[in-house]
């Protein structure tokens, strides 16, 4: 089987207006050279109302950054004020979408069940679920890390198909390290990603445990992406706050030069 080739994902939140993604995204233009694209996938999440700046701007300058959303609803379509469906992502070519990123399941109240609905919907368009799993650190503290992450992803996979599985990205963010500035030790992190893997295996088989990507997202940086990146089990980063600035996310991007 083929090694799995890291994705780089900058989570932009509810940050940068549609003028300020282009000037990001043109900063990036010019670190970022065809051979970091043919190392490491690499993906912007921007708020809906710049994905179509970012989709024109992408395809414009021919830049090999995929386009993805950081959430969207289950439906087809219908009476959801305020929600994105997954089909309107995929007419704008968007490839990833963030699913149960903490900060849904916290502010917003999401559950396993809504959260393996959206992972359902956006493979039935056509796009890449990006299926986020973590735990908080009462949670660590009290030595409940594995069946907390362990049980998302079980919710999460159940339905799917093996080839599904494979062809989709599982992103391990402890709560308590996500724009904390702490950092889950490489150690840690590999661990939990292992964990996350075995229960794949468990589920779905070797060959898709073997296929799925694993990224770890938790204040990662320029500084410690290497380190995290050499770890077995972790095949990139989901990154945060470090993918606001476009000099820090393009040292990520380029870990390997470190």
């Amino acid at each position: 089987m083929p090694a799995r080739k890291p994705l780089i994902s900058g989570n932009w939140k509810m940050n940068l207006n549609h003028f300020e993604a282009t000037s990001t995204l043109d900063k990036l233009r010019y670190l970022l050279t065809k051979d970091d694209y043919e190392a490491v996938d690499v993906s912007v999440h921007a708020p809906f109302t710049d994905i179509r700046t970012v989709q024109t701007f992408l395809e414009s300058e021919k830049v090999s950054i995929s386009i993805g959303a950081q959430n969207c609803h289950w439906e087809t379509n219908g009476a959801f004020t305020g929600e994105i469906a997954p089909g309107m992502l995929a007419k704008l070519n968007v490839a990833y979408v963030i699913v149960g990123h903490s900060e849904r399941r916290e502010i917003f109240g999401e559950t396993d069940i809504e959260v393996a609905r959206k992972v359902t919907a956006v493979f039935a368009n056509g796009m890449t679920p990006i299926l986020c799993c973590g735990e908080t650190l009462a949670e660590r503290e009290g030595e409940a890390t594995h069946g907390k992450v362990t049980g998302q992803v079980h919710a999460g996979i159940d339905a799917l198909s093996a080839e599904q599985v494979a062809a989709m990205v599982i992103a391990y963010e402890p709560i308590w390290a996500i724009g904390t500035g702490r950092t889950a030790s490489s150690e840690d992190a590999q661990q939990v990603c292992a964990w996350i893997r075995a229960k794949v295996a468990e589920m779905k088989g070797a060959d898709a445990a073997a296929a799925v990507r694993i990224q770890y997202g938790g204040s990662v940086k320029g500084t410690n992406a290497a380190e995290l990146m050499a770890q077995p089990d972790i095949d990139g980063a989901l990154v945060g706050g470090a993918a606001l600035d476009a000099d820090e996310f393009a040292r990520i991007v380029q870990y390997r030069l470190a």
